[in-house]
């Protein structure tokens, strides 16, 4: 016989939760758990769209916009948007360019506009800074000249405004984007239709640049690679604690000022430096070699600066591999020069490919030692991007230069991303 205050307890005993119930709570929970997660890595994206990908894209932008000639020449373009480009343009668009130009200069602006077509048509600045300094156009009356009128005030007052030459610059750059810079930064440009063509040989040189640019950031890992690998296959070998020792020696320069690098060796190259004086002390030279202001200081200072960056990778895959390795391919009656050749180097490929990779990405945008230790012809890419910035005030064509370096960063990741995994597929 059941007492009453057993009952009583049965009776009370909370009911247990359904099915549906425990679904709920579980997707609570794991959301819980996902805005926890969203929460402590939020800090960081948002650092790095501000400081990686927002200037990414800005940069990208701005190497196809090409505003100057339709904010400052605004009529003009609506009525060029119609016109053949053979001959010159009707008197329509005489007038409104002497409109846009009246208000250029009350709006302080006409230097903008004269900056940007004389980028394609060199003297054009000083053709229209005269042109709009003499605006308005009026009548003895103070009226506005139109048609016919307006066409000979204009070529009155340069007589290049009745040549096609400059009024098919401004119909081609009528559009906000354009692929002008681009164009211009591969030695290209559009014709007076659109078309794209060579530029004149006396103003080609930037795909000599780039060229120059990718040969010495090839040269320069090429020199890392060979200096690099067998100092981290040494250090390898090593116990752990004379590893860490000689480890801080590599990284000591990897945390010294490139500007200290560079000065001191603008110091040790010099013709009365001390490689010079030790080279001629050895009677190895009777003369002191040019090391500077040339490719072969460039060459010297940027292995320098950049071997860390490929010793790293390469020790951390060599301490990886087993040294049984080696010993069983010996045991098994190899050479060891063959044993090492075709055992061991070909386990450290995904070290040599992170670290060619990158040294090769961060010598294509170095500035400061080609800048300080190379001669004219030793200047890469990024000396123009500075250029373009600091002395022309030329955002179009430094951020084209730039685009074009960092498409070029995107293919070499993809190749080394596609060949990396092929070795692995292989492996």
């Amino acid at each position: 016989m059941t007492s009453p205050a057993i009952g009583v307890a049965f009776d009370t005993l909370p009911a247990e939760p359904s099915t549906a119930q425990l679904k709920r709570e579980l997707r609570a929970a794991q959301l819980r758990k996902r805005m926890g997660a969203i929460a402590l890595i939020a800090p960081l994206m948002i650092f790095l769209l501000v400081t990686f990908v927002a200037p990414i894209v800005i940069l990208l932008k701005r190497a196809v916009e090409n505003p100057e000639v339709m904010s400052v020449l605004p009529k003009t373009v609506q009525v060029l948007a119609g016109w053949d480009r053979h001959g010159t343009p009707s008197d329509e668009a005489f007038a409104a360019l002497a409109d846009d130009l009246a208000v250029a200069k009350e709006q302080n602006v006409a230097g903008v506009l004269a900056r940007r077509v004389n980028a394609e048509i060199p003297g054009s600045r000083s053709i229209i800074m005269k042109t709009a300094r003499a605006m308005p156009l009026q009548d003895a009356e103070g009226k506005r000249l139109k048609g016919t009128d307006a066409r000979e005030a204009l070529v009155a007052i340069d007589e290049h405004w009745g040549q096609p030459e400059y009024w098919q610059v401004i119909a081609r750059n009528g559009s906000r984007y354009s692929p002008y810079y681009l164009l211009a930064s591969l030695d290209l440009k559009q014709d007076a239709f659109g078309g794209i063509e060579q530029v004149d040989e006396e103003q080609s040189a930037y795909r000599t640049i780039f060229a120059r640019t990718f040969m010495i950031s090839l040269g320069v890992t090429l020199c890392c690679l060979l200096l690099g690998y067998p100092l981290a296959y040494w250090l390898s070998t090593m116990s752990e604690r004379r590893a860490n020792l000689f480890m801080i020696l590599v990284l000591i320069p990897f945390w010294t000022s490139i500007l200290v690098r560079v000065a001191a060796w603008m110091v040790l190259l010099q013709a009365e430096g001390l490689v010079n004086k030790s080279l001629m002390l050895t009677g190895l030279i009777d003369a002191p070699l040019e090391l500077l202001f040339n490719r072969t200081g460039t060459y010297i200072s940027m292995t320098h600066i950049l071997l860390p960056f490929m010793i790293l990778p390469l020790y951390s895959v060599m301490k990886s591999i087993p040294p049984s390795y080696m010993r069983a391919a010996v045991s098994l009656g190899s050479h060891p020069f063959a044993a090492f050749w075709r055992v061991y180097v070909p386990q450290t490929y995904p070290g040599v490919g992170a670290g060619a990779l990158l040294v090769f990405i961060l010598a294509l945008g170095y500035y400061i030692t080609p800048a300080l230790l190379g001669g004219t012809n030793e200047q890469m890419v990024s000396y123009y991007v500075a250029y373009f910035i600091n002395v022309t005030i030329n955002w179009g064509m430094a951020c084209a230069l730039g685009a074009l370096l960092f498409i070029a960063t995107l293919l070499l990741y993809g190749v080394y991303r596609k060949f990396a995994k092929i070795d692995v597929s292989m492996g």
